[in-house]
């Protein structure tokens, strides 16, 4: 699904990318998810690369893409069709969608649940920080909904796990394997860093980052037991001693298969075999199989290619 016309750019302009991958709590509602791309749509310049949904976890991510325009003088960047698109999407799906009537196998803060910027092509990580900074300003002041920050659009770069563990986000909070509703205070505990520390419970809190290129990876497990792949995730994962830079949550993934969610921080450092060949070990020792792992996005050179193709298309 792709945006039609875009403006025509300068060569310079197609390699001052950013990309944002937009991650909404909702994937079984087709009105729900039609309103917010047509918010988008409005938005021309900006494009949409990749949807992708999940059923089981009841989520969907947008991968979009936009230029930046850098001051001439200073070199800082000063505009991006992104921030508008962004927020265009993330007030459309707070209108069509309700926290507390939502549920699925994927944890979750809020309706729009997080937002990831990266730099592609010639940009760096500080412009990537520069808008989610902007896009956070939006959303806490105008909408009225609590942002926590991580990684370069922080301060001291705090990491997006530790915001998120400190917020209970990978406790369960209906029936030992699903998320369900608001479950957390009305008011927080933390301060937030853009908006009110009250809570919409409609709409929850959202967490907004920069950060260069993560890729997410997913292995099934073939078992209904959540316990153990849980167990078998806490063992590949860096936090439980297992592989560097690797993150991973074990869920249920519909009613009769649970699978390993990795964030795959430095993917060129360690990648997808390396991840699926560490599960099927430690599978194998739980006497159980895998099935092969599937990506759930597009790498950053194939997002470029094919960003560049389509604006060369539209010239």
């Amino acid at each position: 699904m792709e945006n039609k016309k875009m403006k025509k750019n300068t060569t310079d302009e197609q390699s001052m990318l950013l990309c944002c991958k937009l991650y909404i709590s909702e994937s079984r509602n087709l009105a729900a998810l039609d309103s917010i791309e047509r918010a988008a749509a409005l938005h021309r310049e900006t494009v949409i690369m990749d949807k992708f949904e999940d059923r089981a976890y009841n989520r969907v991510r947008y991968t979009l893409v936009s230029y930046v325009i850098h001051d001439t003088t200073t070199d800082s960047p000063i505009y991006s069709p992104l921030q508008q698109t962004v927020l265009a999407m993330v007030e459309a799906a707070y209108q069509a969608i309700n926290l507390e009537q939502h549920s699925g196998a994927h944890p979750r803060l809020g309706v729009v649940d997080h937002i990831c910027f990266h730099p592609l092509g010639r940009e760096k990580l500080e412009e990537a920080a520069w808008l989610a900074k902007l896009v956070a300003g939006d959303i806490g002041n105008q909408l009225q909904v609590p942002v926590f920050l991580y990684e370069a659009a922080h301060p001291t770069g705090k990491a997006l796990d530790a915001i998120r563990r400190v917020l209970g986000y990978f406790r369960p909070n209906y029936m030992g394997s699903q998320w369900a509703g608001w479950a957390l205070p009305e008011v927080l505990n933390e301060n937030p860093d853009e908006g009110p520390t009250q809570v919409p419970r409609a709409r929850g809190i959202v967490v907004i980052g920069a950060s260069p290129w993560v890729r997410t990876f997913n292995v099934p497990v073939m078992s209904t037991n959540v316990s153990i792949t849980r167990r078998i995730a806490r063992k590949v994962s860096a936090r439980g001693g297992g592989l560097p830079t690797v993150q991973a949550m074990g869920l249920v993934h519909g009613e009769d298969s649970t699978e390993i969610a990795c964030n795959l921080l430095e993917p060129n450092r360690v990648g997808a075999d390396r991840v699926q060949h560490q599960i099927g070990l430690l599978a194998a020792e739980e006497g159980l199989d895998v099935e092969e792992g599937y990506f759930t996005d597009y790498s950053p050179e194939m997002i470029l290619e094919k960003y560049k193709k389509l604006v060369s298309t539209n010239q």
